[in-house]
């Protein structure tokens, strides 16, 4: 089967983007010819990946070219003529590709792959600027609420439009979690599917260290809640001051969290190391009692949940998004109330105190992952789909089955 993958971005600089370039090796490794088109845009100095670029940019231009770019169209076309794909699955298009390919799909099986909140809000994250959940539609209140500023609010009012007008050139949407496909389905796009995401299974990780630690693994943004955490891991230092907590990652909110950690009184237990290499995550990933993900937002889907899951940490997360899909409550791990941090203080307290009860979640956890959450479980359920779309079977949804949800109305 000849497979065009497309995307925003060719960088493997994001959760999305890693998977969606896997996603292009476990296919060829299947015998498929898959090719990934992308922008040319590098958001960072890691070379692009994909097979096909057009014109991409992060400047101030961006701000226009997500909502018109002649040149992704121009490409893509000339791309869909010489290669003519069997399928095309498409994943992110609205920062830098913008509607204007969508035309082009009309005739092709395409398939959409949502796997954040962008189709149907301009910040792709639902959450209002004082970190209340939006449930409101975009337009006018996005720019009341402060959500975008005043220059960008026409070409995106713009962008929506475009991107209503002409979604149907999908033959199939799917979303990676039952909750993102809850907000297509309030914005009145369906109906959806739903595949959960995958990771690449990993060595289980060795016996807990004597070190009860804490650890968190990603962007440091307001919405991942990592000052929550650290506010929560004040209470817990109180009750056990042998804890420690490692916040792994890079972001805006770096050198107020470091600052943060010191006015708490925390810099002696608290270590952060920015971003690290992948193995030497999995490594000091693999010494953690407990992985926190403490999000204000719902998460579309919580990738490092999983990949926790697939190592065998036990987690304690947000009770919300699709983190509520992959942590089962007091089996796998313990959800909390978003932003409360002595619900928070309470279970990592819990699973510090008990390493049994850490390692047992662990157990579960992982058994769990295997079973639900194998990146190559995935890749079989989407080639699924595309046989599915490209022979012209619409209309019929995959029943739900194990280990992929699939869901439809």
């Amino acid at each position: 089967m000849k497979i065009l993958l497309v995307s925003d971005y060719g960088t493997p600089t994001g959760g999305a983007e890693i998977q969606f370039l896997g996603m292009r090796e476990r296919l060829r490794a299947r015998g498929h010819d898959v090719r990934f088109f992308a922008s040319a845009a590098q958001p960072t100095a890691v070379p692009n990946a994909a097979d096909y670029t057009c014109f991409g940019t992060t400047s101030r231009l961006r701000g226009l070219l997500q909502t018109a770019n002649p040149w992704a169209a121009q490409q893509l076309r000339t791309v869909l003529e010489t290669f003519q794909p069997d399928v095309v699955h498409v994943k992110i298009f609205l920062t830098q590709l913008s509607p204007l390919i969508l035309p082009l799909l009309r005739n092709v099986p395409a398939l959409y792959h949502v796997v954040w909140y962008r189709p149907v809000c301009p910040t792709g994250t639902k959450l209002l600027p004082n970190g209340a959940a939006c449930t409101q539609q975009p337009g006018a209140v996005c720019l009341r609420h402060g959500c975008v500023p005043l220059q960008d609010w026409a070409p995106l009012m713009l962008q929506m439009r475009l991107w209503r007008r002409w979604r149907d050139s999908f033959k199939l949407i799917v979303a990676n979690s039952a909750a993102t496909r809850a907000h297509l389905l309030a914005a009145g796009i369906g109906p959806v599917e739903v595949i959960w995401n995958g990771v690449r299974p990993r060595p289980l990780r060795p016996a807990l260290p004597d070190l009860p630690l804490v650890v968190f693994a990603g962007r440091l943004v307001p919405e991942k809640g990592v000052d929550l955490l650290l506010r929560a891991f004040q209470l817990v230092a109180r009750e056990l001051p042998a804890a420690r907590l490692l916040l792994i990652g890079e972001g805006p909110e770096q050198a107020a969290l470091h600052k943060q950690a010191g006015a708490l009184g925390l810099a002696e237990r608290v270590e952060m190391t920015g971003r690290l290499p992948r193995e030497e995550l999995e490594a000091r990933c693999g010494a953690a009692w407990v992985q926190a993900v403490p999000s204000r937002w719902d998460e579309p889907f919580g990738i490092v949940a999983a990949e926790a899951a697939m190592r065998g940490t036990a987690v304690v997360a947000s009770a919300g998004g699709g983190l509520a899909e992959i942590v089962q409550d007091g089996e796998t791990g313990l959800l909390v109330p978003p932003g409360d941090e002595q619900a928070l203080a309470a279970a990592l307290l819990r699973l510090l105190r008990n390493r049994e009860q850490a390692e047992a979640f662990g157990r579960a956890g992982r058994t769990r992952a295997l079973q639900h959450f194998n990146e190559d479980l995935v890749a079989e359920a989407f080639l699924e789909r595309y046989r599915r779309i490209s022979s012209g079977e619409l209309g019929r949804p995959t029943p739900p089955r194990d280990p992929v949800e699939a869901t439809s109305t």
